[in-house]
């Protein structure tokens, strides 16, 4: 290949794809080659390719129609990276043989192979998952390991990194996994630069949880209104006595009924329901100001700082310290924990 045109990344999409699954990796890699040109005289990094099985225009699941070049353009071609992209056509595009064969094919030569949100399934279908760690869609991480039991699924990350083989969560999350390889390729420095250019929120650690604790509550008392006053009254007194018999007496059952019910309900017990709640609430206080741990640990009803520290590890994977410096905001201003003090 000619490292003038530097790595080239093969993005594979079919009909029904998942519009930004292909938009936010292929903007990604376009965004660093713009930046890294500038930078650099002319050099770009990557040399991206959008193919389908045939070619041509592509139907993605928004309505937009993409071009695309056929899956011969580049069967002759060396390849660093392939991406294979999700959305409601990627059953479809892993019951097809040619396509099937053609990633099998390219897989094997390429230095690694990825894929975006259900894109999964289409690599799960050519046998590259099968003994691996790998993620999806949260919504569909049940169907991926049911179909594909040699598969190691996990719900809760970004991206997984297994070898060469690099998977995302859903949607947006293609882009946390190109701003990974980007970093990977280019180095850190890069890979920030990308990301405030596109001015996403710089960049989530792979091991970040898909969605928050809060939307999961909220989802749940959605389908089941009995514990959403509870849920909202919990996280309005987070820094106050949360135990069982607190939030028994708070729902008007007995502490037992309570925790039963809930368990139930909800598939967690209340006292794992608080740690998310408080979890999530530190990490928005870590983002968001410039209020010192252990007050964020006493607001947030840890209680100190150790405490806090051991749920972030269990939860997100980094101390609230390595949290901070990773997300929080260049300029904080003054926020409702300043104002507590």
């Amino acid at each position: 290949m000619d490292r003038r045109q530097g790595r080239r990344v093969v993005i594979v999409a079919f009909d029904a794809a998942q519009l930004l699954d292909i938009a936010g990796p292929l903007q990604t890699f376009a965004t660093t080659c713009e930046l890294v040109a500038r930078d650099a005289g002319g050099t770009r990094p990557y040399d991206i390719v959008l193919v389908s099985r045939a070619g041509g225009p592509v139907r993605t699941t928004s309505g937009l129609v993409v071009e695309t070049k056929p899956l011969s353009a580049v069967a002759r071609q060396p390849i660093d990276t392939i991406i294979a992209v999700g959305g409601r056509g990627v059953h479809v595009a892993a019951r097809d043989p040619r396509l099937v064969q053609w990633f099998t094919r390219s897989a094997a030569r390429a230095r690694r192979v990825c894929s975006v949100c259900t894109g999964a399934f289409l690599l799960a279908e050519t046998g590259l998952l099968a003994g691996r760690r790998a993620t999806t869609h949260w919504e569909f991480c049940a169907a991926l390991q049911d179909r594909h039991p040699d598969v190691r699924v996990e719900a809760d990350p970004i991206y997984i990194r297994d070898g060469r083989v690099w998977t995302s969560a859903g949607i947006t999350a293609g882009i946390d996994l190109a701003l990974a390889l980007v970093e990977d390729d280019l180095g850190r420095a890069v890979a920030l630069q990308t990301a405030r250019h596109l001015v996403v929120f710089l960049k989530r650690p792979g091991g970040q949880a898909q969605f928050s604790e809060p939307l999961k509550a909220q989802a749940a008392a959605g389908a089941d209104g009995q514990f959403a006053a509870l849920h909202a009254w919990m996280t309005d007194n987070l820094a106050s006595d949360l135990s069982v018999e607190r939030l028994a007496a708070q729902a008007g059952m007995s502490p037992r009924h309570f925790a039963r019910l809930y368990a139930a309900r909800h598939g967690t017990t209340p006292a794992k329901a608080v740690e998310v709640l408080r979890v999530e609430a530190a990490r928005r206080a870590l983002e968001e100001t410039p209020a010192p741990i252990k007050r964020v640990a006493a607001i947030c009803g840890f209680g100190d700082e150790e405490r806090m520290r051991r749920s972030f590890l269990r939860h997100l994977g980094s101390s609230p310290l390595d949290y901070r410096r990773r997300f929080a905001a260049p300029a904080r201003g003054r926020g409702a924990l300043e104002a507590a003090d």
